[in-house]
């Protein structure tokens, strides 16, 4: 029985004064609006609706919470970097990210979705710096992997890993695709891991 594989909605959450107290652990999930987040989420809960994707990016504009079963929490964030957004949305979106990465105690890590053709935009970095000083770990996935090559994947994942090393050494990144299903199982126990971990 996987870890994501009882994911329920839970709750969604616009303002941080209505975060949830649920006494358990979280791990957000975090990435640009068309890095297919929505996606790599339903892959590993084996679900094709439970986080919503869209042919919009940028449809998730708040913190969607799904229960994972004995006190733990997948935290989808809103997608980052999307142009169409009204600037008040943008700036609301975030506060609301950079105040919950920072703050939230029962947060034990972060998943970052980035685009296996397009990785660490300076949106990502800029996503990884917010985090960093927490000091808390950061998985990220490259998803999409299956539009390159073995030879280009291999190739992406060994220059991200190089850049994380020397930038965000609390980072780890693997390879990752919805459409064929590589890297759920190797995505699930990292944050297996980090939901087992002594706070």
């Amino acid at each position: 029985m996987g870890l994501f594989s009882q994911a329920t909605f839970f709750t969604t959450v616009n303002h941080l004064r209505d975060l949830p107290l649920h006494g358990g652990r979280e791990v957000a999930f975090a990435g640009r609006s068309n890095a297919g987040k929505s996606s790599a989420i339903n892959t590993l809960a084996n679900h094709t609706r439970l986080a919503y994707t869209s042919k919009t990016p940028g449809r998730t504009q708040h913190l969607n919470y799904f229960d994972l079963g004995e006190n733990r929490f997948l935290v989808d964030l809103p997608g980052y970097g999307y142009a169409k957004v009204p600037p008040d949305i943008k700036a609301h979106w975030e506060g609301l990210l950079s105040e919950y990465l920072q703050t939230r105690g029962v947060l034990c890590g972060l998943v970052v979705i980035m685009d296996a053709r397009h990785p660490l935009t300076e949106l990502d970095e800029q996503m990884l710096a917010w985090f960093a000083p927490t000091g808390k770990p950061v998985h990220v996935l490259l998803t999409k992997s299956d539009k390159l090559s073995r030879q280009q994947a291999t190739m992406t994942l060994n220059r991200v890993k190089l850049r994380l090393a020397e930038h965000f050494p609390h980072c780890s990144v693997q390879l990752f695709s919805s459409l064929k299903k590589i890297g759920a199982e190797e995505a699930e126990t990292v944050i297996a891991g980090w939901f087992a971990a002594e706070p």
